[in-house]
C-alpha cells in the first residue's frame, strides 16, 4: 500500500489533509461530528484510496451514529474526490473507499486487559508478602545432611572385575 511507493505515501498524507480540512469547513454535516480521519493508505497504482475513519460517540449510541457518518461519508464520496483532485494536481484522482478504523476501539480494549491484570498483579504481590510455606522452606535435601544416614560408602566392599575372566 502507501508505504512501498513513496509518492503514493505522500498522496495519502495531502488525502488525509484534504478530507479533514474540508469535513468541517465545507460539509457542515452534523452527522459527521466527532468523525476523524485517522488514516488514508493509497494503492501503488493511485487508483484507490482507502479512507480509515474513527468516531467518538455517546455511550449506548455509537452503532447508530457509526452508521449515520458512513452514510454521511459516502454521500459526499463524489465531492470529497473533487476537492482532493483539485488540491492534488493529479490526472487522475483516486477513488475514495471509507472504513471504520476498529483499532481505537481495540485499543481500548486491550489497556482494559492490562489494567486488569496490572490490579491482579498488586493482588498477588500483597498475598505472597504474608504468605508462608506449607511445609519447611527448603524442603530439598543438602550434602551436609547426608551423615544422618546409617548407610556410608566405607561399608561396601567393590569386588575386583579382571577382563579375562569374563564367562
Amino acid at each position: 500500500m502507501a508505504g512501498t511507493n513513496p509518492r503514493a505515501a505522500r498522496i495519502a498524507a495531502l488525502i488525509q489533509r484534504v478530507i479533514a480540512s474540508s469535513m468541517e469547513a465545507q460539509l457542515h454535516d452534523k452527522r459527521l461530528a466527532n468523525v476523524t480521519i485517522t488514516e488514508v493508505r493509497v494503492t501503488n497504482d493511485l487508483q484507490i484510496a482507502k479512507v480509515y475513519w474513527t468516531q467518538l460517540g455517546r455511550e449506548g449510541h455509537e452503532q447508530g451514529e457509526r452508521r449515520r457518518a458512513q452514510q454521511a461519508l459516502n454521500q459526499a464520496k463524489g465531492r470529497l474526490r473533487s476537492l482532493v483532485g483539485t488540491k492534488a494536481g493529479l490526472r487522475l484522482t483516486p477513488q475514495l473507499e471509507f472504513v471504520f478504523d476498529e483499532v481505537p476501539g481495540e485499543a481500548h480494549e486491550i489497556e482494559d486487559i492490562l489494567a486488569i491484570a496490572r490490579k491482579r498483579d498488586e493482588e498477588l504481590a500483597k498475598t505472597r508478602e504474608t504468605a508462608q510455606y506449607a511445609g519447611e522452606a527448603d524442603p530439598y535435601k543438602h550434602p551436609e545432611e547426608d551423615d544422618d544416614d546409617d548407610f556410608d560408602d566405607d561399608d561396601v566392599e567393590v569386588e575386583d572385575w579382571d577382563d579375562d575372566e569374563e564367562a
